[in-house]
């Protein structure tokens, strides 16, 4: 599974120096819930996690915890962003087993797909490679 979900109001709290630990945080609760990551990654205003999805836990409960337990953690660990929060929706979208290569190369090089568009205009870019109807007044609040 590809989970997709962004800071709220994509505030840009995800700074360089808090990544990794925060991918990898992220990546110690997914495999607490055995759902193992793949590859963790993101950039300013969102993550891209690529996991195995346990038959034992809801998709629901894994991004409630996810974004739960890793919000309360930047709190802790990074007392000048105590007004971070994630955003309350999220995108999942399939991945085929012959496609995790590509999907990984993809979230290893978001700073880069960064460089020329948005989180909106990546995410947007996803729900029509995916064929996802949706509506725009209920996508970005």
């Amino acid at each position: 599974m590809h989970l997709v979900f962004s800071t709220k109001n994509r505030v840009h709290y995800i700074r360089k120096d808090i990544q990794d630990d925060l991918f990898s945080y992220m990546g110690g609760i997914c495999k607490s819930m055995e759902c193992y990551p793949l590859i963790i990654g993101g950039y300013k205003d969102h993550v891209h996690i690529l996991c195995l999805l346990s038959r034992k836990i809801a998709l629901m409960k894994l991004v409630e915890e996810v974004k739960a337990h890793s919000s309360g953690w930047i709190k802790r660990k990074y007392p000048d962003l105590e007004n971070f929060y994630w955003q309350r929706g999220y995108g999942c979208f399939s991945v085929q087993a012959d496609r995790t290569d590509v999907v990984i190369k993809y979230i290893q090089n978001q700073e880069y797909h960064h460089q020329n568009k948005s989180f909106k205009e990546e995410y947007l870019d996803f729900l029509h490679q995916y064929k996802i109807d949706y509506d725009p007044n209920y996508l970005w609040d």
